[in-house]
């Protein structure tokens, strides 16, 4: 027969993690919708972008109750991390691990309904390496979590059976996704100076085309104010190579459009009416929409 002090060990243990993680997880409202949030830093909550109505007034509710105006600071759609400037008084921010968590191991995630915390255990059911979500954004390992994540917990804390915060829980496509501490680190911090994630643009719009050596892009049309128009690249024109490396399709190329191209000069690789041209290339940043 087992030990009944072994559960009561165990549940305690999962209630003082529940507990220290606790203050630091909000409530985040946004018109009709709500979602959860952390301090991350003072002044500042990270929440799912996801969750995060597009206009209107935003409130924080903390745990004590107290509820608070806060200001979109930026918002990443490619990554799912919103940030929000708010009055946070003395609350402890959320120090985050970057460690990747063990197949099998336990997780829970800290949320909170309409400000009063809130709680579920699970397991981590998936671990990988670096990804890219279907928007574009790189995340930095891909962890899955076997729990039942309520829409309003989006944005909650995950963490390990140690009481690490190794990310923020979201919904994803069938499955519940930790965006890693990784992650949120470089593009909350992004956010907190720009206030936007920049992304290099071509202006260009491009079909994948099958050549006898490979894949090419071919361009549908161009952007006449953009940078592809003004190195002199025109409609018809098939990229195959970038840099001096071959291209696998459209998406390896926009694949090669992050953050850190913007401003970069290129070596563009096309094929016009059959010929081969070199382009110069200089990024651009894609604009607002």
């Amino acid at each position: 027969m087992s030990d009944p002090s072994v559960l009561a060990t165990f549940s305690g243990a999962m209630a003082d993690i529940v507990a220290r993680a606790a203050p630091a997880v909000v409530s985040v409202h946004s018109r009709r919708s709500r979602a959860s949030g952390f301090v991350w830093k003072a002044g500042l909550v990270v929440t799912a972008d996801e969750a995060l109505a597009e206009e209107g007034e935003v409130i924080v509710r903390f745990a004590d109750g107290t509820e608070r105006p806060a200001t979109i600071a930026g918002r990443d759609h490619t990554t799912d991390i919103a940030l929000l400037r708010v009055e946070t008084s003395n609350i402890a921010p959320t120090k985050l691990s970057s460690a990747v968590p063990a197949l099998g191991s336990l997780a829970l995630v800290v949320a909170a309904e309409r400000g009063v915390p809130a709680a579920a255990l699970g397991l981590i059911s998936l671990v990988g390496g670096t990804w890219r979500s279907l928007r574009g954004g790189d995340i930095d390992a891909r962890i899955e979590l076997d729990v039942r994540l309520r829409p309003s917990h989006e944005g909650g804390l995950a963490l390990n059976g140690s009481g690490d915060a190794i990310g923020m829980a979201v919904l994803g496509a069938r499955r519940v996704l930790v965006i890693p501490a990784a992650t949120i680190a470089r593009v909350a911090s992004r956010l907190e100076t720009h206030g936007r994630i920049a992304r290099g643009y071509l202006g260009l719009g491009l079909q994948p085309v099958k050549l006898d050596d490979g894949i090419g892009a071919m361009v549908m049309s161009v952007d006449k104010a953009g940078p592809s128009a003004a190195a002199g690249i025109r409609q018809g024109d098939v990229i195959v190579g970038w840099n001096d490396e071959k291209i696998s399709g459209v998406r390896a190329l926009l694949r090669a459009l992050g953050p850190d191209s913007v401003g970069a000069t290129v070596d563009v690789a096309v094929r016009r009416g059959g010929e081969p041209v070199r382009v110069k290339l200089t990024v651009g940043e894609r604009p607002e929409t």
